[in-house]
């Protein structure tokens, strides 16, 4: 199965992309946050609007290199999705890597296979909210998913 998957190289360093992950998701994801996204065992949901939300809890972190979510709740409740649960039971990864001057970010998604309903969609916001980051941790200003 070939799961999404995208490598960026931001401008920063690795604590800074790391704290942006654990603690500012509000900033660069989406300002519809709820709950703690800092420390093994912390859930948190992320709206977009009233039709789209994953609850997700984080299943593993290590300071600075990685971090792994488990998408525990998921709706995205578009008119062009059959199955709008698509996202339940995934894992997302990011792998953080200090390089020279730069930092390189790797995200994983694992159960999100081009060959699922939402990929299109799914992958399209992926792009959107990676360069959001990339903007906030580069510059201290993202572009969330506003309400």
């Amino acid at each position: 199965m070939n799961n999404y998957s995208s490598t960026i190289e931001i401008k920063t360093t690795a604590d800074k992309v790391y704290d942006a992950l654990t603690h500012k998701i509000p900033l660069w994801w989406t300002e519809m946050f709820e709950g703690s996204s800092g420390k093994n065992g912390d859930v948190f949901t992320v709206r977009f609007g009233n039709h789209i939300h994953k609850t997700i809890q984080v299943k593993e972190t290590e300071v600075s290199s990685k971090i792994i979510w488990h998408i525990e709740d998921s709706l995205i409740a578009i008119p062009e999705l059959k199955n709008q649960s698509e996202w339940m039971g995934t894992t997302v990864v990011w792998e953080i890597e200090k390089k020279e001057n730069i930092t390189i970010l790797k995200l994983t998604h694992i159960g999100l296979p081009p060959l699922i309903e939402c990929y299109g969609i799914c992958s399209n916001g992926w792009v959107q909210f990676i360069n959001s980051l990339k903007l906030f941790v580069e510059t201290g200003t993202g572009i969330p998913y506003k309400e």
